[in-house]
């Protein structure tokens, strides 16, 4: 069974006790791993979970809906809350996981679940002290949802405070936020490592998200232009940047039940759009709603 802690106190005597227990079976230095989540987990999820069992001796999963991150009109009271599918798909990853290599540990520990409620993290309401996600947090995804990135920054920043990991994983889905989130880890010199998990898709592409379950069957069918827009963007990117944009939008066009948001091209290293004479790895990225639910979506390729 997972381990639940609700309170800031909870968790952190929970990771001190996993760690001792580790180190009591012979592992030197534990290392701790933290994989930030909203809960409704689904496979993509399980996949950050199972990597950070790789990479550490103890896992602490949180699952808290961030309320800074969402606008005013956005779907905070809509997002889909489950803690107790999430902590029983958790309880199904571990029973089936094995030891980390190298680890002293003769069995698997524990999944420590971290679920405070929004007063236990914001007692005084929203923080007086800000962070700022700079001009990226006001493009794209910071364009359509203004803050966004400043409210996923404030949370990340006391997760990793509260919980102290050697290591936080995040999925590659999330780009804008993995760059985001990686810049302020080297900004502000905190002490973890940020793994990036590759993005986990359905059979037919479209990339796992929670905000899936939103879809009805006709819908469903017609989310799957996103990452039919996506291949036919890296189908093309050895011809350069205008071809990618014509081949994305040209897959793009045609589904009635999917309003393009936005289409970019962007430079990994600062996540502006590239100009007409780059040459190198980018990020094609795509924000779509598909009937009332909002999807992104993105993949690295190089422009030839």
């Amino acid at each position: 069974m997972s381990i639940l802690a609700v309170s800031i106190a909870e968790v952190r005597e929970q990771i001190a006790a996993a760690t001792h227990a580790a180190r009591s079976q012979g592992t030197a230095n534990p290392v701790v791993a933290l994989v930030p989540t909203m809960g409704a987990l689904h496979a993509g999820h399980l996949a950050l979970v199972a990597r950070a069992r790789e990479m550490a001796d103890v896992v602490v999963v949180s699952i808290f809906v961030n309320p800074l991150q969402f606008g005013e009109a956005e779907d905070l009271d809509r997002y889909p809350r489950d803690l107790t599918g999430d902590r029983a798909a958790l309880d199904e990853a571990t029973a089936s996981a094995v030891p980390r290599p190298g680890s002293g540990s003769s069995s698997v520990g524990e999944i420590i679940v971290f679920a405070p409620s929004a007063a236990e993290m914001y007692p005084d309401g929203k923080t007086q002290t800000k962070i700022s996600a700079g001009n990226v947090g006001n493009l794209l995804e910071g364009r359509s949802r203004a803050g966004h990135f400043d409210g996923v920054l404030v949370v990340v920043n006391k997760l990793l405070n509260i919980a102290r990991p050697d290591v936080v994983l995040f999925g590659q889905k999330d780009a804008q936020q993995v760059f985001v989130v990686s810049r302020m880890v080297r900004d502000l010199n905190i002490p973890v490592v940020v793994e990036v998990v590759e993005t986990v898709r359905e059979d037919d592409g479209l990339a796992l998200s929670s905000r899936n379950r939103f879809l009805d069957k006709g819908e469903r069918l017609a989310a799957r232009v996103l990452s039919q827009t996506l291949e036919a963007a890296e189908s093309a990117a050895s011809s350069g940047i205008d071809a990618v944009i014509a081949a994305a939008q040209s897959a793009s066009m045609g589904e009635p039940l999917v309003k393009l948001e936005y289409l970019a091209v962007v430079n990994p290293k600062s996540f502006l759009p590239v100009d007409d004479n780059y040459h190198g790895k980018a990020i094609v990225a795509v924000a779509a709603r598909v009937g009332s639910t909002r999807l992104i979506d993105n993949e690295s390729v190089y422009l030839g």
